[in-house]
C-alpha cells in the first residue's frame, strides 16, 4: 500500500504553457500557470511525481479533452482552500457556462452581495485551480479584459478558444 504524502505535484504541458498540478491528500487543490500572480512558493507544492501517479491521470485526461475542444466542463473532486467568501465566489465560477462570461458585478449580484465587485475580483484572483474553476470567464462591467492571474494574454486566448474564435 502506498501512503500519500500531504502534498504532491506534477507539471504537464498545455497550449498555454506548463501547468503545475497540486494534490493535497490525493485531491486536486491547485492548478497554476508559469508567472501566475498569487502562485504559492514552489516548495509548498510537495514532492514532484509523475503525471501517471494518482490523482493526476484523470486530471490530465480531462484537461487534454478540454484543450482538444472535446470537453466543456470538468468532473473532478477538488479541495479548494480559502475563506468562506472566496469559496462562495469559486463555487459560482464553475456555474459560468463554457464560452460565456460574467462581469464581476454579475458575480457579486449572484452571491447576493451586489456591492462586492472588488471583493469578488480579489477572490477571483486567488482561485487556486485555474481553468478547471474558470476564473478567466469573469470580465469587467464594460466587457473589458481586466486582470487575470495567469496574464491577460492567456485570458484572451482562453476566451477566444472557448468562443470558437481560435484553436
Amino acid at each position: 500500500m502506498t501512503v500519500k504524502t500531504a502534498r504532491q505535484h506534477t507539471v504537464v504541458d498545455s497550449p498555454y504553457g506548463p501547468l503545475t498540478l497540486v494534490a493535497t491528500e490525493g485531491v486536486l487543490s491547485g492548478l497554476y500557470m508559469t508567472g501566475q500572480r498569487h502562485r504559492p512558493a514552489e516548495e509548498s507544492f510537495g514532492e514532484r511525481v509523475a503525471a501517471a501517479e494518482e490523482p493526476f491521470p484523470e486530471v490530465v485526461r480531462q484537461l487534454t479533452a478540454y484543450f482538444a475542444g472535446e470537453r466543456t466542463t470538468f468532473d473532478l473532486p477538488l479541495r479548494l482552500e480559502g475563506t468562506e467568501f472566496q469559496r462562495s465566489v469559486w463555487d459560482q465560477l464553475v456555474r459560468i457556462p463554457y464560452g460565456e462570461t460574467w462581469s464581476y458585478g454579475e458575480l457579486a449580484a449572484r452571491l447576493g452581495k451586489p456591492g462586492a465587485s472588488r471583493a469578488v475580483g480579489l477572490a477571483n484572483g486567488k482561485n487556486p485551480v485555474g481553468i478547471i474553476v474558470p476564473c478567466h470567464r469573469v470580465i469587467g462591467a464594460s466587457g473589458g479584459m481586466t486582470g487575470y492571474g495567469g496574464g491577460v494574454d492567456r485570458k484572451v486566448r482562453l476566451l477566444d478558444f472557448e468562443s470558437g474564435r481560435s484553436a
